[in-house]
């Protein structure tokens, strides 16, 4: 893990928010870093490659942020979140917004069959966010205020045949999140599980795009907007909240019948 801050020419600005993004090179992070970025926050910005998170933190300051940091991590390595975090508290004192985007869509085939990939993605996508909301939680909890937002997918609404460790992972960390949120709520603490549908991003390029899909700069000013609103859970775009709402209204006794 490493830390390096940065501040940008508008530095004598006044500071609107302190904000941390977790996974912040993921697509969806980083148009939502944009947008804080010309709100004139101050950023905290965590993920595993350290050349794009340069090349973020830069674009941030060019943007307008008050000031970003940058740490690396990789969030499998479980014993780091602890003091990955407190550098986060040591640099920003206070944290206003939390966003966790960090994940993988795993390869449903080679988790079928081979145990240590299931693991890893399960540790990926569910029990590193479950680590890393623990510790921000109790942060959060004694600070008395703050949001914590993560990105988890429509996909953890409804086991499928085609992709059920990835709709898994993403069903337990809302489900955590549901448990926390109801945790949090008395200490003025807000928790939003935020659910997109398709996004047409670097981790499915390799999908055909019809439709449905939409792009990350949709899904980061609704990410936005619903932070602002302290909205409990956000499907994104607005109509998979219908779409998911009649997947989850199919009897089981069809459901599996279906090659989905």
């Amino acid at each position: 893990m490493t830390s390096t801050p940065s501040t940008s020419p508008t530095a004598a600005n006044p500071v609107a928010q302190n904000i941390l993004v977790i996974g912040a090179t993921s697509a969806i992070a980083q148009a939502t870093i944009r947008r804080y970025a010309e709100q004139n926050a101050s950023l905290f910005l965590i993920a595993r490659n350290s050349e794009q998170l340069e090349t973020l933190a830069e674009d941030a300051k060019i943007r307008g942020a008050h000031q970003v940091h940058t740490a690396t991590l990789d969030v499998n390595e479980f014993a780091e979140h602890e003091a990955v975090i407190a550098s986060v508290f040591e640099a920003l004192n206070t944290v206003d917004i939390t966003l966790i985007a960090h994940g993988t869509l795993p390869d449903q085939a080679a988790c079928q069959t081979e145990l240590s990939t299931l693991m890893t993605e399960l540790n990926t996508n569910a029990l590193s966010t479950l680590s890393l909301l623990t510790v921000l939680a109790n942060r959060l909890e004694q600070q008395g205020s703050g949001s914590l937002a993560v990105i988890t997918s429509v996909a953890g609404d409804r086991g499928r045949q085609s992709n059920y460790v990835y709709g898994a992972a993403k069903g337990m960390v809302s489900r955590f999140l549901q448990g926390l949120r109801n945790r949090l709520t008395p200490h003025n603490v807000h928790v939003l599980d935020i659910k997109p549908g398709f996004v047409d991003t670097p981790m499915t390029a390799d999908f055909k795009k019809g439709a449905l899909w939409a792009k990350p700069e949709q899904i980061a000013d609704s990410i936005v907007k619903a932070i602002k609103k302290q909205k409990n859970t956000l499907y994104t775009p607005f109509f998979w909240s219908g779409i998911m709402l009649i997947i989850r209204s199919i009897p089981e006794a069809i459901f599996k019948r279906l090659k989905l």
